[in-house]
């Protein structure tokens, strides 16, 4: 049985993206997928030498045959996205803008637009040292990340079961939104992390909310949890109450922003300090002990 954690935070900023990362690094035969397809980065850091690109087709925009348009300015008025104007007398349509609703194409008299598939999103299947990894990328402007995500997981159930792997690593996306539903859903446990600020908090109740909706158990890392020691005591009480595991409390650290900025892994650069060490606490809290390498 593979065992699927997906790591969230529900907002940006609280260091999700380097404790997944850290802890990828830990387990020997990992299968590791980044669903943050909108803003992928975690490639980065664990540098998977990739062996497949795949195009992956994001909707569809309109396109404008410049001969054929009289310039009436029809689509102009009933586009609601703001995504054509009128410029030296014919219509201009603005790829990032336009929603793909063919609308323009409908109410257009003389047949000058028409849908183009949107074909510059990507998805790769690399090589790390102790596995593989399943990373996309959405090109700006493009839409569907939900089905993006949903294609990440799918290949990185494929190679696990080639592989024989036991567990497969998720990073998600922030927030709530289509992106989030796609990559919790069916997976056997969340890793919500969170940090000692309001908004940290307030986050971290809207994924726990979530994940309750799709019947995914959840554990909660505390992340520079000593920046506000009194704001970490509280969130620790209200997931006591809410019957919630916290399995880790990360101290704040220089280092880990210098490892991210020179991407490496705060495990990798300084396997010995008190942030990886704590790191490695939660790793046995929550993978299978067969699988450590450490």
């Amino acid at each position: 049985m593979i065992t699927e954690i997906i790591v969230l935070s529900g907002k940006g900023g609280t260091g999700k993206s380097s404790v997944t990362a850290a802890l990828a690094t830990l387990c020997n035969k990992i299968i590791v997928g980044d669903c943050d397809v909108d803003a992928a980065n975690l490639y980065l850091v664990l540098k998977p030498e990739d062996k497949k690109e795949e195009v992956f087709l994001a909707g569809e925009k309109a396109i404008l045959d410049i001969d054929k348009c009289t310039g009436c300015g029809l689509c102009v008025e009933y586009c609601r996205f703001s995504a054509i104007h009128i410029e030296e007398g014919h219509a201009v349509i603005s790829e990032s803008a336009c929603d793909g609703c063919r609308l323009c194409t409908r109410v257009c008299p003389s047949g000058a637009i028409s849908m183009k598939e949107m074909d510059k999103s990507r998805w790769y299947c690399g090589d790390l040292k102790n596995g593989k990894m399943i990373h996309a990328r959405l090109a700006p402007g493009e839409d569907n990340s939900g089905k993006l995500v949903s294609v990440v997981r799918e290949e990185a159930r494929k190679e696990a079961e080639k592989a024989g792997a036991d567990l497969i690593l998720l990073d998600g996306p922030p927030g709530i939104g289509c992106p989030v539903i796609s990559s919790i859903t069916g997976t056997s446990k969340t890793l919500v992390v969170t940090e000692p600020t309001n908004s940290g908090w307030h986050d971290m109740e809207r994924i726990v909310g979530l994940a309750a909706d799709f019947e995914v158990p959840v554990d909660v890392v505390i992340n520079k949890y000593d920046l506000n020691e009194r704001l970490s005591g509280e969130i620790e009480k209200w997931c006591i109450s809410h019957e919630i595991p916290v399995i880790g409390k990360i101290p704040f650290d220089k280092s880990v922003v210098d490892a991210m900025t020179d991407c490496e892994t705060i495990t990798d650069r300084e396997p010995d300090s008190q942030v990886s060490m704590e790191i490695k606490k939660i790793a046995v809290k929550l993978f299978p002990k067969e699988i450590l390498n450490f």
